[in-house]
Formats: structure tokens, C-alpha cells, sequence
């Protein structure tokens, strides 16, 4: 299934709308912590237990993305979005039938598995689509679609909150919530597929893509073979882990935090709380990657890794003292977390060039799946074991946010030894020119 090519006169700020309807779906999965109470009572499960369904998703994100990145750039975006619309919402239907039937690894299958097989295809399907229409602007392109993905929960936490509480936090009414989703999320996805263009291949063409790219060029093959590739997974790594481990646990977190305070945490403000995170989430791959284009991708990781190390120490001093103070770091952190993925494909277009960056993109998104499993595992664990040891409050996730600082730590280091790709692993102009002949042809 190629996607039809733009006809001429043909708007490229068709595009992101495009993707947004793709990625503004599958980000209801950063409002999983609304599902987690519920489904801890349901079920009887424990907070690390809870988090597996999420935790597996974000690691078949980046499998998935890995390998089915080239796949991808073949076959174009619209087969990649009809790809990751059948993927998710059947994910949705499977743990819609799994909490009818209470069992729990119908859900972690269905959400987790097949669903991140959606999330991953469907992640990467507009990247490098986006990068060949805006080759003047590549921060602010990938920023304004995969801000959608950042600001999914900021749409699903309320939503799935007044379903849960509409249909009952029991199994039947977690099972209806997840039906709903399901149904939903592929009636707007489809939109994506229907609007989705590729642009003509005319050098000069304003808004379009060239024929063959000036500045470095690197194979998927040949980039993994490279230390800026790894350096920027680390990076990349350690920026999602911080992130993700407030993110995955921001409900009952912020409860916590408060609980033994005059002013504890209601249900309904910690979906709130959730859907501030997403919106933070959402304007930091707006905001923050078009300000990259500005002042250059490592200067902006290095905001992103090093203020965000700073954030964290607040919490971990004063969080518990002052709702706002927690409240306004957690946002700061929430912003850096989704700002350095809508950095990142810019990133490796400056270092690798456009030829293969979507297929780039998506082996670089294993360290998603490496702090997808890192990041709630560190926070969930650590709380299970201080709440067994009598402990409560905030000083259950004291060390765990100690561990996140050090991590940031790692990563400043990693972006500070990136530097320009050797000229050996560069492709010759010949065979990029010949590629993107192909590509062409294909997609008429």
C-alpha cells in the first residue's frame, strides 16, 4: 500500500495534521497510571504488576520500530498507519475481553504486545515523511506531530477517568472503558490514513523533498556501526528513563506525596494531574524542538539532561513541602522528557543525514524500550519494597529519585562526546541519487 503522491500545488501543512491523528491515538498509552488503581483492585495486583502491560508496550515501541523501520520507509506512511491503527485498536479489544474474563495476561498481551506493535509502527510512520516536506524547518516538523503523542493523555486521562467512573473501576467496567478505546482510536486514526501524502521528488520544488540530499549521508546499516549512534541512544535512554518514571506512576505518585498532608490528593485531581503532565509533555516537542533549530541539538540536550537532573533534586528536597514547587518541577521534567524525542530525529538528521533516517530513527527508539522497562521499574520496585519496610509518603520514591539524577548525569556526559560522523561511513552520491529514484518510483 503506497500512499498517493501530493499533487502539485498540493499544501504541505497537510501533513502533520496527518500525523497528529496517528499520534494523539496512540498516546492515550502515557494515561495508563489512570488504569493502574483500578485495575490493582480488580484484579489484585501489585504496583510493579500493574505497570506490565505499559512497560511491555514501550519495549515492543522500540522493537517494533527497530525492526520494521526500513520495512517503513519502503512501504511508506499510509501502509505504516493502517498498520498501527489495526495493531492498537485491537490491543484495546483484547484487553477489553481479557478484564471481562479477569485474566490479567490477555490484557498484558493485548495492551502490551500487540497494542506496542501499533504504538511503534504508528510512532515512526509520518517521521521521515515530515523530514523530506520541511527540510528548512526538521525540529519544528517532527516537533508539531509527535507533540501529539506527548499530549494523547492529556485527551485520554480525563476521558478514560469519567468513563471508569461512569461505567465502574470493577472488571466489567474497566473491559467496557478499554472496548470504547478500541472503537474509537481506529475511527480517528483512519483519518491519518485517508490525508496522508508523500511529496514529488522535483529538486527545487519549495516545500518539497530534493533528489538527493546535500551534507553527510549514512545507511541505517552503516549508522549503528558509528559511536554518535550509541552516544545518542544513551542519551536518549536516560532522558525517557527520568521521564517516564514519574510518568508511569504520576497518579498514586502524587497521591503519595500528599497523602499525610491537610491537603491530600483526590482521584479526580490526580487525573488532572496526569492530563498537566501530558500537556507539558505536548508543548516541550513543540516548544523545545523548534527553540533546537535555534540554538542547535546539543545545546538543547544539555538543558534538557542537566536542568532536568536539577528538578529532580527539588522533588527529592523540598517536593513533599510544597504542592506547586512538585507540581511545577514534575511539568519542567514532563517538557524535557517530551522535548528530547521531538529533538531527536532532527539530531540524527544533522549527523546522519535524511537518506535512511526514518529507518535511523527507528533503531535509535530501542533505548525507549530500554527506559520503558528501566524507568517504572525503578520507581515501582523501589516503592513496593519501602512500603513492605513500613514506609510512606514521599520517602517511598526518595532513592528512586536519587537514581534518576545519577542517570541524567550519564546522559550530559554521552552528549558531550557526540561529535560529527567520519566521512568513511558516509553513502556515495551516486547511490543515494539511485535510492531516491527508486523510492519515487515505488510510491507513483
Amino acid at each position: 500500500m503506497s500512499p498517493p503522491v501530493a499533487p502539485p500545488g498540493w499544501s504541505r501543512w497537510l501533513v502533520p495534521p496527518a500525523a497528529l491523528s496517528v499520534h494523539l491515538s496512540i498516546g492515550q498509552a502515557y494515561a495508563w497510571s489512570v488504569f493502574k488503581p483500578p485495575l490493582e483492585s480488580a484484579l489484585g495486583l501489585s504496583g510493579t504488576q500493574s505497570a506490565l502491560p505499559f512497560q511491555l508496550g514501550i519495549v515492543m515501541l522500540g522493537l517494533s520500530a527497530a525492526f520494521g523501520g526500513t520495512l517503513v520507509e519502503r512501504k511508506g506512511p499510509r501502509w505504516a498507519m493502517t498498520v498501527a491503527l489495526v495493531c492498537f485498536s485491537s490491543g484495546f479489544l483484547l484487553s477489553a475481553l481479557g478484564a471481562s474474563l479477569e485474566q490479567y495476561w490477555l490484557i498484558v498481551f493485548g495492551y502490551g504486545f500487540v497494542g506496542g506493535i501499533g504504538l511503534g509502527i504508528g510512532y515512526i510512520s509520518p517521521v521521515s515523511t515530515l523530514i523530506k516536506w520541511f527540510p528548512d524547518r526538521p525540529g519544528m516538523a517532527t516537533g508539531i506531530a509527535i507533540m501529539g503523542f506527548g499530549g494523547g493523555a492529556l485527551i485520554a486521562s480525563p476521558w478514560s477517568a469519567q468513563m471508569l467512573e461512569s461505567f465502574g473501576g470493577d472488571s466489567s467496567g474497566i473491559a467496557l472503558a478499554f472496548l470504547v478505546h478500541g472503537l474509537s482510536y481506529a475511527v480517528f486514526m483512519l483519518l491519518g490514513v485517508l490525508l496522508v501524502r508523500v511529496p514529488r521528488h522535483a529538486p527545487g520544488a519549495p516545500g518539497t523533498a530534493r533528489q538527493a540530499s546535500t551534507g553527510p549521508q549514512v545507511s541505517a546499516r552503516q549508522a549503528i556501526r558509528t559511536p554518535q549512534f550509541w552516544l545518542l541512544w544513551i542519551v536518549l535512554c536516560m532522558n525517557v528513563t527520568a521521564g517516564i518514571g514519574i510518568l508511569e506512576k504520576a497518579a498514586p505518585m502524587i497521591t503519595d506525596f500528599f497523602a499525610d498532608t491537610s491537603t491530600p490528593v483526590s482521584v479526580t485531581a490526580a487525573a488532572g494531574f496526569v492530563a498537566l503532565l501530558s500537556a507539558a509533555n505536548m508543548a516541550g516537542r513543540i516548544g523545545w524542538s523548534s527553540t533546537s533549530d535555534l540554538i542547535g541539538r546539543k545545546n538543547i540536550y544539555r538543558v534538557y539532561l542537566g536542568a532536568g537532573a536539577l528538578m529532580y533534586a527539588l522533588i527529592a528536597l523540598f517536593g513533599d513541602s510544597s504542592k506547586p514547587l512538585f507540581v511545577l518541577c514534575a511539568l519542567v521534567i514532563l517538557s524535557f522528557y517530551g522535548g528530547g524525542f521531538a529533538t531527536v530525529p532532527a539530531y540524527l538528521k544533522d549527523l546522519f543525514g535524511t537518506y535512511q533516517v526514518g529507518a535511523i530513527h527507528g533503531r535509535l527508539l530501542t533505548a525507549w524500550s530500554t527506559a520503558g522497562v528501566l524507568g517504572p521499574l525503578i520507581v515501582n520496585w523501589i516503592a513496593d519494597r519501602q512500603e513492605e519496610a513500613g514506609r510512606h509518603g514521599a520517602s517511598l520514591y526518595g532513592l528512586s529519585f536519587v537514581i534518576m539524577i545519577g542517570l541524567l548525569v550519564v546522559g550530559v556526559v554521552a552528549n558531550e562526546l557526540v561529535r560529527p560522523v567520519d566521512p568513511r561511513h558516509h553513502v556515495p552520491a551516486p547511490k543515494e541519487a539511485a535510492h531516491a529514484e527508486r523510492q519515487q518510483s515505488e510510491s507513483a
